[in-house]
């Protein structure tokens, strides 16, 4: 859960932000002449920082809202009661959280630049069905936007017709099932856009507010994007734990005490061998759940293979020793049953596990610990000691800490 939530905050603060500026009167008042150029930059920056980093999704869903935004302002402006108007806002409504939905599920490796054609051949549709939509031919189906689904009364409070909150609703429970299922920031980020989103086309009022809404879903997208290129460079993809790179960095900037714990997964190779790679994968994702949970301040990372850095920022390693013992003990009391099975296991195993049970196993870890007062004067010396002091561990019998 606080993974989950540590990926929503970053959008709900920006969303927040905005609703105060649109609730409180003086800073709307100030704000209002730089809504439309701010709107701009930020698409502009956004389209530029998701060429450099290679991110279709993101800048096809900017360019989704941008869209959204420039013709909502030329063609169904505020006030303007025609049906032409009422047609145009109508499909917009339709059509952004639709897009946006698809757009979370696409899958990162499907989204290269070979998709751009599609999306693009895709969003030129919806526009020429806009464009339909103007002719008086189009009167009957620009109606059908509006057509009551739901007795009269029941969505008052929005500005919607109840198609297009009925495309929100679906694609808001579309979003939010992806995020469940793969809680990263772009996921999150779709999550939070398609809240602004409705904002924006269903709440009335303003023609600014729905831009400054439409804006602060850019920038949601854009923080997104940041946080996945950081994550790409410093986040370990496997376990969700920061990377040697970010360890790299932390031991850079510490003071002149600390303590640096080196844990390494027992028989890990051999449980590899027995079990499949996907069931090793399986194992790491566990033991690094355990590792978030280290007290004392520790700090956990994946160092590499089967080994793991746990960092006590101002802590002796005498200090140190009791909270990782206690890490060592909550590995060997947690419990890990295998599910998947891989063909060597399969090929070994003589005679099938009895109906609906899963073979579990027991799992062991070995830890060397050194710190920064007997080590030497840089962070490698102290890493190399914990290392040093990890091999001791494991040819003293492992499942033990050494120091």
């Amino acid at each position: 859960m606080r993974r989950f939530g540590l990926r929503l905050l970053p959008g709900g603060l920006l969303l927040a932000a905005a609703s105060v500026l649109i609730s409180v009167p003086e800073l709307g008042d100030w704000a209002s002449p730089l809504v439309p150029a701010a709107a701009y930059a930020v698409t502009a920056a956004g389209i530029l920082l998701g060429l450099r980093f290679g991110n279709v999704r993101v800048l096809l869903s900017l360019t989704v809202l941008a869209l959204a935004d420039q013709t909502l302002a030329r063609w169904a402006p505020r006030g303007d009661a025609s049906m032409a108007a009422g047609a145009v806002g109508g499909v917009v409504a339709l059509m952004v959280p639709l897009n946006l939905a698809a757009l979370a599920w696409t899958p990162d490796r499907g989204a290269r630049w070979s998709q751009v054609r599609l999306w693009t051949t895709l969003i030129v549709g919806q526009a020429l069905g806009v464009a339909f939509l103007l002719l008086p031919a189009a009167a009957e189906a620009a109606r059908a936007l509006w057509r009551t689904l739901l007795e009269p009364g029941r969505h008052q409070w929005s500005a919607l017709g109840q198609p297009a909150l009925v495309a929100f609703a679906v694609a808001f429970g579309l979003a939010l099932v992806r995020f469940a299922r793969r809680p990263r920031p772009t996921e999150a980020g779709i999550v939070w856009t398609l809240v602004a989103a409705f904002l924006a086309l269903g709440l009335g009022g303003e023609r600014l507010v729905a831009t400054l809404y439409l804006a602060t879903g850019s920038l949601i997208l854009i923080v997104a994007l940041v946080e996945t290129s950081y994550a790409m460079a410093y986040s370990d993809e496997l376990t969700g734990l920061p990377g040697r790179r970010a360890l790299n960095d932390l031991l850079s900037g510490l003071g002149p005490t600390y303590a640096v714990g080196m844990v390494d997964i027992d028989h890990f190779k051999k449980f590899n061998d027995t079990y499949g790679h996907q069931t090793g994968d399986q194992l790491l994702r566990k033991v690094a759940t355990t590792l978030m949970d280290v007290t004392g301040g520790g700090r956990p990372f994946r160092y590499g293979g089967e080994e793991f850095a746990v960092v006590f920022s101002s802590l002796s390693a005498d200090e140190a020793s009791p909270h990782l013992e206690a890490l060592r003990e909550a590995v060997a009391a947690m419990p890990f049953t295998v599910r998947g099975r891989g063909r060597r296991w399969r090929r070994r195993r003589r005679s099938k596990p009895a109906a609906g049970r899963r073979p579990q196993v027991g799992v062991t870890v070995s830890i060397g610990l050194a710190d920064s007062n007997g080590a030497g004067p840089t962070p490698l010396d102290v890493v190399k000691a914990a290392d040093e002091a990890l091999y001791r561990a494991k040819h003293a019998g492992r499942n033990r800490l050494a120091t």
